[in-house]
């Protein structure tokens, strides 16, 4: 089996590159791999487009990788949350392009780009904006849309404990998309709160497979943006 630990989370997040398509797990604050984004706002990657839940907190995470100018589109069901200005402001001044999805249906379409469906119906979004566009059919009486399976080049995820080989057990909810993410892109980088030795993992309890998994870094005192935000923390 490979050994996949890398030395720094700048190591793992090297995987990405210019104009790269990147994951980044998390629910809020749960889950959030805030090493992880520091350390590709450090590789100074541009253009790239964001699939995340929300557009981050404060001057810290994702929201200090969009305020650097990285980002130029987000994918995402809520890019106005509590603490959240940094996108908000970019968006009005038509610095960064938003692709609002509902948040069953964001999930779905992640589950599905990783899973090797190309597309499904759905009738979450029938009869707002956010169906312009899309290709309509109905199923026993009832209106759906075609949505799109999604793909990236690398997630960037959190676990609570990896080990060597890459396989995961996450804390709780602090799981939300990160299972999902690893399966549907490319790429997958992870950082992991505890680090366990081939072997020591029950099987039964492994969430996300190592065959998913490219790179672990051991950070084993991960910070919390909650704490950042509230002590006005930025970055870089």
């Amino acid at each position: 089996m490979i050994d996949k630990r890398v030395a720094s989370p700048l190591e793992a997040a090297r995987s990405v590159r210019d104009g790269d398509t990147v994951m980044i797990g998390g629910f809020g604050e749960a889950g959030s791999p805030i090493e992880l984004i520091h350390a590709l706002i450090d590789t100074g990657a541009q253009g790239l487009t964001v699939v995340n839940n929300n557009t981050g907190s404060g001057e810290v995470g994702l929201a200090a990788l969009i305020k650097n100018g990285q980002v130029d589109k987000m994918i995402c069901s809520y890019p106005r949350s509590a603490n959240s200005s940094v996108f908000p402001d970019l968006y009005r001044a038509g610095k960064i392009e938003l692709e609002l999805v509902p948040q069953g249906t964001l999930a779905e379409r992640i589950r599905a780009g990783g899973a090797g469906i190309a597309a499904f119906y759905t009738p979450t979004a029938v009869g707002t904006d956010l169906e312009a566009g899309k290709e309509r059919r109905d199923f026993a009486g009832r209106t759906h849309v075609l949505e799109h399976g999604l793909t990236a080049d690398v997630a960037l995820i959190k676990a609570r404990v990896a080990d060597w080989h890459g396989n995961l057990v996450f804390n709780k909810t602090a799981r939300n998309f990160a299972p999902i993410m690893a399966t549907a892109a490319t790429t997958t980088a992870v950082q992991a709160e505890i680090l366990a030795s081939p072997g020591a993992l029950d099987p039964e309890a492994v969430i996300t497979p190592g065959i998913f998994v490219n790179s672990v870094v051991h950070v084993p005192d991960p910070q919390h943006e909650s704490t950042l935000v509230a002590s006005g923390t930025t970055y870089p």
